[in-house]
């Protein structure tokens, strides 16, 4: 009853009349509520946005529409390839509903398309970091400045250990208990913040994606080559180290981010090498020597902070992360610690790897 309450009012708001108008859920983020609503005419993309996480949606669609209104000119010169993500307004010309307490946007439907979520070949890895590299390379001559920090500090390693350090010391639900091992190897880990703090310095400000897991790719279905970069919600001023770093957390592995299969969480190298060969091909012309230096440390940092983010997560009740069962979001602190211990016992060769590409 609600998603079909839901559906008569966005299908006003963005002209798809009739009785054959329907919303079901599409995609797995953790964040907004994805949904496919179409007619027989045309089907759009509607995600009710998580406004705790996102408390400004004003700004994030600003955001987005300016990447946007961007590649779209680079596509027009003929400098950029991949389908591009559009907002669409209502029949008013706005570009979110606001419907009781919830507030919803739509997106051009990008058909013919799938997504991954585990990469399984070094090909589809390629593919997959060359797209997230043509987009970096696109933004390369844009204002990161411009635009707004939808998230303050969300790559901000400092803040997220001060948070972990706050939520533990109240321990709302009694959890940390349950996880002595995992709070004592975090607090181990803690140096990697100055280390972050001192590469940060040298590096150029960029536009970023940063949201670069596999699944925020799309696939063609015919070719199996890159179809588009998808959701733009955290385009922000940063660095390419944690675009770089986030691909390697979501690439690298064989299981999935919430897998319990601890064994098997791991980086493959081979794996490793194509994203890399992919990433770093677009941006030839615009990388610098320092930002290069940098992706080993993106590649420790993001899984690791990950880790840090959801164990605070299981500590404070649950409040960001979207779960399926009380131990989720620790289990996927433990997934992601494990792939940063591997990452740091191999981190001479996939040095090697980065200066070899």
């Amino acid at each position: 009853m609600k998603n079909r309450a839901i559906a008569e009012v966005l299908s006003q708001h963005f002209g798809l009349q009739g009785a054959s108008v329907s919303l079901r859920p599409i995609g797995n983020g953790h964040i907004n509520t994805t949904m496919l609503l179409k007619n027989k005419q045309r089907a759009l993309v509607v995600q009710k946005l998580n406004t705790c996480v996102f408390p400004e949606p004003e700004q994030l669609v600003t955001n987005a529409r300016k990447i946007e209104q961007h590649l779209a000119r680079k596509a027009r010169d003929g400098e950029y390839e991949l389908a591009i993500i559009r907002h669409v307004p209502t029949i008013k010309g706005e570009y979110l509903v606001h419907h009781e307490d919830e507030v919803w946007r739509a997106l051009e439907f990008i058909g013919g398309s799938y997504s991954e979520d585990v990469v399984d070949s070094e090909v589809k890895a390629k593919i997959a970091a060359n797209a997230f590299g043509q987009f970096a390379a696109a933004l390369d001559d844009f204002d990161a400045t411009q635009l707004h920090h939808v998230i303050p500090n969300f790559h901000n390693l400092a803040m997220r250990i001060e948070k972990f350090e706050e939520t533990l010391s109240q321990d709302p639900l009694g959890r940390a208990a349950l996880c002595q091992a995992e709070i004592a190897f975090c607090r181990a880990q803690f140096s990697l913040a100055q280390e972050v703090v001192d590469v940060e310095a040298q590096l150029p400000l960029r536009a970023c994606h940063n949201d670069t897991k596999i699944n925020n790719m799309l696939f063609c279905s015919e070719s199996n080559k890159a179809r588009a970069v998808i959701d733009l919600d955290t385009c922000m001023p940063g660095y390419w180290l944690y675009d770089f770093g986030d691909m390697v957390r979501t690439f690298c592995s064989p299981e999935a981010e919430d897998s319990t299969n601890l064994t098997n969480v791991r980086v493959r190298e081979e794996i490793f090498a194509a994203l890399v060969r992919g990433y770093k091909h677009p941006l030839s012309a615009s990388l610098t020597d320092s930002e290069k230096q940098s992706f080993i440390l993106g590649a420790k940092v993001m899984p690791f902070m990950i880790g840090l983010r959801f164990l605070t997560d299981y500590l404070d009740g649950d409040n960001y992360f979207a779960t399926k069962h009380p131990e989720h979001n620790l289990q996927r602190a433990q997934n992601q610690f494990a792939l940063y211990q591997d990452i740091v016992a191999k981190q001479t060769q996939l040095s090697h790897i980065i200066d070899a590409a």
